[in-house]
């Protein structure tokens, strides 16, 4: 593999948390020091009051940028890979937060990772998304993407919605219950995980639908092919305040007679991790497997 020209870095840190400023000054300085152009996110530099730095937009850091330095958890990756998806430009995470799945360098390896990575010592893995979009009376009404889920769920604590379920026209099921994730292979180990979905490898090709508390305990959860059309149809007889989330970050209004369709996003996500990464090794490492309940992140 040739070595890539990494000469435009951009920085983003978890939004709003001033604890990441540190750690941002720590590797713009790294990189300036390399007399390499460093683009920090605007949300960023609220962080870095007098800061020498060139500020500039998430669509500028896609337009201009080789590589992108996201700090933060997952959180922060998700929402960095959704911004950033459409510019095709490559991902490392620093993880600053509990689990790390996305974001999987600590920051005690920052300069030896960092050395490695734009040395070009690294392994690229590509995650596909989600579009959602909703539709009212035959028309957009809004749309958006997401990297771990789709989630279609009730406002209200004690009540249910229904929805009906189809895949590329053809009727699945009606679901009664709080809600329904529709996740990517990434997102499989997030919430679809906690409702009893399984781990599916991020390598493939493949769409998850996990209820979320079925009235019916006979609805399990099952696997779809990734470019499958997944189409949800809010029950018209639903009372209960309905929302749809994307990654758990972006909320969409949805009224009862709506069509939420769902599709594999044309464009997948670069991200760049430690040449050894291991997913298996991050699946113990993270879900405590072999370990005591107690030690459980879940616990």
């Amino acid at each position: 593999m040739s070595i890539p020209a990494f000469h435009t870095i951009g920085l983003i840190g978890k939004f709003g948390d001033p604890n990441v400023a540190q750690t941002l000054d720590q590797i713009a300085a790294y990189l300036r020091q390399r007399h390499l152009r460093v683009l920090l996110d605007e949300s960023s530099a609220r962080l870095m009051p007098g800061n020498d730095l060139e500020v500039a937009s998430r669509a500028r850091i896609g337009e201009q940028c080789d590589l992108v330095i996201v700090m933060g958890g997952d959180g922060t990756m998700l929402n960095a890979a959704r911004s950033l998806v459409d510019h095709e430009v490559p991902i490392l995470g620093i993880n600053l937060g509990r689990l790390g799945f996305l974001a999987d360098v600590s920051p005690s390896e920052i300069p030896h990772r960092l050395d490695k990575v734009l040395a070009g010592e690294f392994r690229e893995a590509r995650r596909s998304l989600l579009h959602a979009q909703v539709i009212h009376e035959g028309h957009v009404a809004s749309e958006n993407d997401a990297l771990n889920d789709v989630v279609i769920h009730k406002r209200e604590v004690a009540r249910m919605i229904e929805v009906d379920t189809f895949i590329d026209g053809r009727y699945l099921n009606t679901y009664r219950a709080d809600g329904l994730i529709i996740s990517t292979p990434t997102g499989s180990t997030a919430y679809a995980l906690a409702g009893g979905g399984p781990i599916i490898h991020p390598a493939l090709e493949a769409v998850v639908l996990v209820p979320i508390c079925p009235h019916t305990l006979t609805h399990r959860p099952i696997v779809v092919k990734a470019d499958s059309t997944i189409e949800v149809v809010l029950n018209a007889a639903n009372s209960t305040q309905t929302q749809i989330t994307c990654d758990g970050q972006v909320s969409l209004a949805i009224e009862p007679g709506d069509r939420i369709v769902i599709r594999k996003k044309d464009r997948k996500v670069l991200l760049i991790h430690p040449v050894n990464h291991d997913y298996f090794e991050l699946l113990r490492a993270k879900l405590r497997w072999g370990l005591s309940p107690e030690s459980s992140p879940f616990a």
